[in-house]
């Protein structure tokens, strides 16, 4: 499974034809990730198979070359095949110089998509995170002071509590779980009004509720501000994916921020900036006195490539993070022992929210799994190169 991940994150990052590449950051969404996939599958080995046509007529004259030089009978042959030799070489060294080129065109327009992909699964994870409970939703089902048959109870005990014996709790302390249960114990306990018998169906209409709230209070506060904690992580992961946009953009002079980008849908703007960029770069691919300028611009074209795997990596660590949290919360709520005995009481929020942290669970593995690049991967990713090369 893990061979073919690595395998589609690398084709996504290191092979497109060019002009495929720039209509895809565009129309990446009408395919769906096989088919898109296949398609750069493709493209890769049609590219592979032109330079290495291009490499082998090269390598053929090359050894022509070598033999003209050794059979040459005169000044003059020997000359021409050695010049030869040199204009072959140099050509063989051109022609690396653009398969270089057009791995970093390659690579800088799959990064643009995976920007893309990246940035709609973290607003996804931000949107999940919105709406799980509320800390009032939470509270609701984790605190026996809003279930209707506790209220009713300390209702029942305060009015047939002897007024000289008894006492009332504060507005602060009367909201707190666990002073107002041990209030309203004592109350009932000391309350020469009610019989045993009343007593004991007292507690056993309000023992579920008691037994759910006292449980699993700490356990469902422990979920929110956990989850409140994630929320705030993912915001700071779209803070850093926003910057990443800017410096990825900066070499093509796209100044639009990737939010604004994303909500005009001005990917045909970026990919117009980029033709444009790349327009100038072959012009200096093509003039000798400009190797330097190509140079340098091919290197800013490579840099972001850097800081895009970077930014994976963080992005990995905090999925991974999303992940763990959620499996400890299903755990969490499935230790409730008394479920099945305390069904009829148990409110339909708990419930609802199990399934959400379910849901939540097969998402983190399969919507916003991490994408999975280390070893040689990396290199191949960073380089254009792999281990076979």
């Amino acid at each position: 499974m893990k061979l073919i991940i690595y395998i589609t994150i690398i084709l996504s990052l290191c092979s497109i034809h060019k002009s495929h590449g720039l209509t895809n950051i565009t129309k990446s969404k009408e395919l769906s990730l096989e088919e898109h996939i296949a398609q750069l599958f493709i493209e890769l080995e049609a590219v592979k198979a032109t330079y290495q046509k291009k490499y082998n007529v090269i390598a053929i004259d090359l050894s022509k070359a070598n033999v003209g030089i050794k059979k040459s009978s005169t000044n003059d042959q020997k000359l021409y095949w050695l010049l030869e030799k040199d204009r072959l070489k140099e050509e063989r060294e051109r022609l690396l110089e653009n398969e270089l080129s057009d791995i970093s065109k390659i690579r800088y327009i799959k990064g643009l998509q995976i920007i893309k992909i990246l940035y709609e699964k973290t607003l996804a994870l931000d949107h999940h995170f919105a709406s799980v409970s509320t800390f009032h939703e939470i509270n609701k089902i984790a605190n026996p002071n809003n279930y209707p048959e506790f209220k009713n109870i300390k209702e029942t005990i305060g009015t047939k509590a002897d007024k000289k014996k008894g006492f009332d709790l504060t507005k602060i302390l009367g909201n707190n779980i666990y002073a107002s249960v041990a209030h309203s114990f004592i109350s009932l306990f000391n309350n020469d009004g009610s019989s045993r018998a009343e007593k004991e169906e007292s507690l056993k209409d309000i023992e579920c509720i008691l037994d759910f709230t006292l449980r699993m209070h700490n356990d469902l506060n422990t979920i929110y501000f956990e989850t409140v904690f994630l929320q705030k992580s993912n915001e700071n992961i779209i803070t850093e994916l926003q910057q990443l946009f800017v410096d990825f953009t900066k070499p093509i002079k796209y100044k639009t921020p990737l939010e604004e980008c994303r909500n005009n849908d001005d990917w045909d703007s970026v990919r117009e900036h980029l033709d444009t960029y790349l327009a100038a770069l072959n012009v200096a691919l093509a003039d000798d006195s400009k190797r330097y300028k190509a140079h340098k611009m091919q290197i800013n074209l490579e840099f972001p490539i850097d800081r895009l795997l970077q930014f994976i990596t963080q992005y990995n660590a905090f999925i991974d993070q999303g992940a763990k949290f959620y499996e400890k919360f299903g755990i969490m709520l499935d230790s409730y022992e008394n479920e099945k005995q305390c069904a009829s009481k148990i409110p339909v929020e708990y419930k609802k929210l199990k399934e959400s942290i379910a849901i939540a669970i097969d998402k983190f593995n399969t919507a916003y799994k991490p994408v999975e690049i280390n070893g040689s991967k990396m290199k191949e990713v960073l380089y254009g190169l792999n281990e076979y090369d």
